[in-house]
């Protein structure tokens, strides 16, 4: 059974090595300070959110998430990372943390839950195909570094 909750101190550690695995994955490189930021504010939880899935205990997922104004709607919230570790896939555990943030989204009256993907990611796009509507939007940037 996959439970989910917010990250505890003790699981600092467990949250890097997935976070990492994640960046891995759009091959980014993130400074030791990136993630220090990153888990500082998700112990804070004010600008930026984060749950963990768990499996026997052991942190198996996370989810990464902020809410933001919209000019057309009441807030909305970005899901931003979501990842679960190779040896925890199939078993519900990505389901589960967006079901999870969509939860704490429509408690704190938010509009609606978006993410993005990579449009070559396959796997993740057969699940967020059952739990989302693709809108047709792509997304351009603009790298300011």
């Amino acid at each position: 059974m996959v439970e989910i909750g917010p990250l505890n101190e003790q699981e600092r550690d467990a949250w890097q090595a997935l976070f990492r695995g994640y960046n891995e994955i759009y091959q980014r490189v993130l400074p030791q300070e990136g993630y220090d930021r990153a888990w500082r504010e998700f112990r804070e939880g004010a600008r930026m959110h984060a749950l963990g899935a768990r499996i026997d205990g052991r942190l198996v997922g996370i989810t990464h998430f902020l809410v933001h104004p919209s000019t057309s709607s009441a807030d909305v919230c970005y899901l931003q990372d979501l990842f679960t570790s190779p040896e925890a896939r199939g078993r519900g555990v990505a389901r589960a943390l967006i079901e999870a943030v969509v939860d704490w989204a429509r408690e704190r009256e938010c509009a609606r839950v978006y993410w993005h993907t990579q449009e070559t990611n396959a796997t993740a796009r057969r699940l967020y195909d059952q739990v989302a509507l693709n809108k047709g939007f792509i997304q351009y940037q603009v790298p300011l570094d």
